[in-house]
């Protein structure tokens, strides 16, 4: 893998937000000339994880877990990176409220707040020893993710499970938001680059290319990181870019040029 382009493909994906919860509804969102609003109010059941596990989690962590659990469909020994941009920033903005007005904290509350939490509570219910790593980038979260997945198959990895998951800002950030957040989860299984893609379902087998240049161009705003990237794949664009002030990242499918790949060839 060298500093200019990841290639990879991904085996599985998986995807949930309140009102869309099934493939078909994704795709049919991406493929929309307007993104949809989605529909709150619905929550995920994550019904294989063990109900003493599951209920530590929150509508948050639910969403993570639920996308974690279908991508990996039994499969063990899976590297995970874990994304977010704010994580769990409602559960610590109310756990320093309750400092604030003086009221003790709860330790459920506190251990469910870290960035690793659910990635952490997911290997624990699976009793599965295999690296895992959670990461916040600001608006490039899921590019560096993306990253940071193809670095474990350059070292090895047979396949790595991407969860990203983000949520709207308590109303205490609204001033400081830069953009319309929106409640969402999405699992990928990323592999080495293959050349087809999988039987009846063009987004998952492909390989995809992430390259990326230097630019003072103002950020991306129109969707959050997780579903532009999300869009992209499931709308069957050829090619996307996104830029996070710093960088500008750009999306295609095929290598795009990039003649690079996961396993470092």
């Amino acid at each position: 893998m060298r500093n200019d382009g990841v290639t990879f493909s991904i085996a599985r994906h998986a995807y949930w937000a309140p009102g869309l919860t099934t493939l078909t509804a994704w795709t049919q969102w991406a493929q929309a000339p307007v993104a949809a609003p989605i529909i709150l109010g619905e929550e995920p059941g994550v019904k294989a994880m063990p109900p003493m596990l599951r209920r530590r989690a929150g509508f948050f962590g639910k969403m993570a877990l639920e996308v974690a659990y279908e991508c990996l469909d039994g499969r063990t020994d899976v590297p995970v990176v874990f994304c977010s941009r704010h994580g769990e920033v409602a559960r610590a903005v109310e756990l320093l409220s309750d400092l604030a007005r003086g009221e003790p904290l709860s330790p459920t509350a506190f251990s469910m707040s870290v960035h690793n939490a659910h990635v952490g509570l997911l290997t624990i219910a699976r009793k599965d020893r295999a690296n895992h790593i959670a990461l916040a980038a600001g608006g490039a979260t899921i590019e560096h993710a993306v990253i940071e997945a193809c670095g474990l198959l350059a070292d090895g990895a047979a396949s790595v499970l991407l969860v990203a998951c983000d949520a709207p800002l308590p109303e205490l950030f609204l001033p400081f938001r830069d953009g319309v957040e929106q409640a969402h989860a999405w699992a990928w299984l990323l592999t080495a680059p293959v050349v087809e893609p999988a039987a009846g379902d063009p987004a998952a087998g492909a390989s995809v290319t992430l390259r990326w240049s230097a630019s003072a161009d103002a950020a991306s705003v129109d969707l959050p990181g997780g579903l532009a990237v999300a869009r992209f794949l499931l709308g069957g664009a050829a090619a996307m870019e996104r830029c996070d002030g710093r960088l500008r990242w750009h999306w295609a499918r095929g290598n795009g040029g990039a003649g690079v790949n996961a396993a470092g060839a």
